[in-house]
């Protein structure tokens, strides 16, 4: 038998890393960060416990890509489900449905949120990864189609307003709704309640709908 290509090998690495990335999501939603052990996610995904410490230092860094990955996956997914948006609204539409796809994971997946939120805000601090970078490139390209005409100040500025949402939605014993949250951030956008994927409760009392804003700017 003929040894393996070194792209059939690139591939095998690449399946086997986006298995543990997976498996780590599964079973921190299911049991939690401190009952979840490197090797149930060796298992869960199929490959030797070996090759979880080939591919990341520790479990905090498994654990940040994995949710990095689920965020950007699920972002890229609510930017690109048809109908697609077109004319002059579409980075309206695009920055709703952004706000909407992070507020969504806060609210599907709780524990696995906040676990890695709490994992960003200790001393684990906030890792670079591959992951982490698709996920801040699609911001960015939100802010870019909303008409912002400096990214790179908007996109830092969108990520902090985001994740201090989710912080404030999975708050214990003092958390915010979705929609009231929801609420804030559209207004801050000058995005309309009925854009992106509004939530069944409808707007919260006292909220308004506000006019378009252009550029990025208030």
């Amino acid at each position: 038998m003929s040894p393996r290509s070194a792209s059939v090998n690139e591939e095998l690495r690449r399946r086997s890393r986006e298995r543990l990335l997976q498996a780590t999501v599964e079973l921190v939603a299911e049991h939690g960060y401190e009952a979840t052990t490197l090797a149930d996610i060796a298992r869960r995904a199929g490959v030797a416990r070996g090759l979880v410490s080939y591919y990341f230092p520790g479990k905090r860094q498994l654990l940040q890509s994995a949710v990095h990955r689920l965020m950007h996956r699920t972002l890229q997914a609510a930017l690109e489900r048809a109908p697609r948006p077109s004319g002059p609204d579409a980075g309206q539409e695009l920055m709703a449905r952004a706000i909407d796809a992070i507020l969504g994971l806060a609210h599907d997946h709780p524990l696995l949120m906040r676990t890695h939120m709490a994992g960003i805000l200790t001393a684990a601090g906030f890792i670079q990864c591959p992951e982490q970078q698709r996920l801040a490139q699609l911001l960015r390209e939100t802010v870019v189609a909303y008409g912002s005409s400096d990214p790179d100040a908007d996109y830092p500025l969108l990520r902090a307003l985001l994740m201090g949402s989710v912080v404030a939605m999975l708050l214990p014993g003092a958390a915010m709704p979705q929609a009231r949250l929801r609420a804030e951030l559209l207004q801050r956008y000058g995005l309309a309640w009925e854009s992106g994927v509004p939530p069944d409760e409808g707007a919260p009392g006292g909220t308004r709908t506000p006019g378009p804003v252009r550029g990025g700017q208030r």
